[in-house]
């Protein structure tokens, strides 16, 4: 025995021929047991291919609209996952996800006035080594919640860039006691080039480095209207350019050398690297707002070192 279902009614089929055809019960188009407006219904956690940067990636997607129809008992959240699949053999672009929050509210009129979509999931890129002819590929975790409503639509782009920070107060330290060492070394020894190089080169010499800890900046921008494409991989390079010191895929030790030469010529404090984040996206032509949190994981500390930035943005919350 098969079952086909088709809107409102069910048909059971036996050998091939109808037997019957029920009306099914539609206890969602009932009145609700308290008439108030609500400002979100919808599903989250939707598994759903994206296309990010020219990549198919595997995304999630939270789909919503508001119910502002007291009356109304419900939403058809079946019309909100059905439209998702506009996004599934495309580019994801701000048009596009405009179109689907058209159809949410199209789909409910008379219920909802504003329709929201937050996406998210990797972008995956792929990323040059410093000097020689390696790359490899980097997992940029990043969101997209949008909002359409009588006023327009709205756009904001999430994304988390990864970084090494060496401590500026570390570096001091450590050059102090190489200070102290070469006094120690040489009070009594005759100063030469080739007597000097020997010892900067021995670890007798550098008897001291800075701590440097894998850092993190979570960035969140509004995006203006005409920021197409999406302007995911540009935010991450003006980001990863400001800081000086982006993590690396494949190296060689000539690519490791100039990594070390990067880290020291970069030295910055949460403080200075949320600094350099926002004079960068103060710039962005894209860019009509935005939030910086910058998250240093301590190497000599059991806790983290956050700074956090902003320009345009809702609140001043951390």
């Amino acid at each position: 025995m098969l079952c086909y279902y088709v809107p409102y009614h069910a048909f059971t089929i036996i050998d091939g021929n109808t037997m019957s055809q029920l009306s099914l019960p539609d206890i969602a188009s009932g009145s609700p047991l308290i008439d108030t407006a609500l400002d979100w219904v919808g599903m989250e956690q939707i598994a759903l291919p994206l296309h990010v940067a020219g990549r198919s990636i595997v995304g999630r997607a939270s789909a919503g609209v508001s119910l502002d129809t007291p009356e109304a008992r419900g939403v058809h959240m079946s019309r909100l996952y059905l439209a998702l699949s506009e996004l599934e053999n495309h580019e994801l672009t701000l048009s596009m996800v405009s179109e689907v929050l058209d159809t949410f509210l199209a789909s409910h009129a008379g219920l909802s006035n504003t329709a929201f979509l937050d996406l998210g999931g990797e972008a995956l890129l792929n990323r040059p080594a410093l000097l020689s002819p390696l790359s490899g590929w980097k997992a940029y975790p990043f969101s997209l919640r949008c909002r359409q409503d009588s006023r327009g639509f709205e756009a904001v782009l999430g994304v988390t860039v990864g970084y090494s920070s060496t401590c500026p107060c570390s570096a001091a330290l450590a050059r102090q006691l190489i200070q102290q060492a070469f006094d120690e070394d040489f009070v009594d020894i005759p100063l030469s080039h080739e007597s000097v190089r020997a010892w900067l080169g021995s670890e007798q010499g550098i008897l001291a480095t800075p701590h440097s800890q894998r850092s993190q900046a979570h960035i969140s921008v509004r995006l203006s209207g005409d920021a197409e494409p999406l302007p995911l991989p540009s935010l991450i390079d003006s980001a990863e350019k400001a800081l000086g010191t982006a993590l690396q895929t494949a190296v060689k030790r000539v690519d490791e050398q100039a990594f070390a030469l990067a880290n020291g010529q970069n030295l910055m404090f949460c403080e200075d690297a949320a600094r350099r984040l926002h004079r960068t996206l103060q710039r962005h032509p894209l860019v009509e707002g935005f939030r910086v949190r910058v998250v240093h994981g301590e190497s000599l500390h059991a806790h983290d070192a956050v700074a956090c930035s902003q320009s345009d943005w809702p609140s001043a919350s951390r």
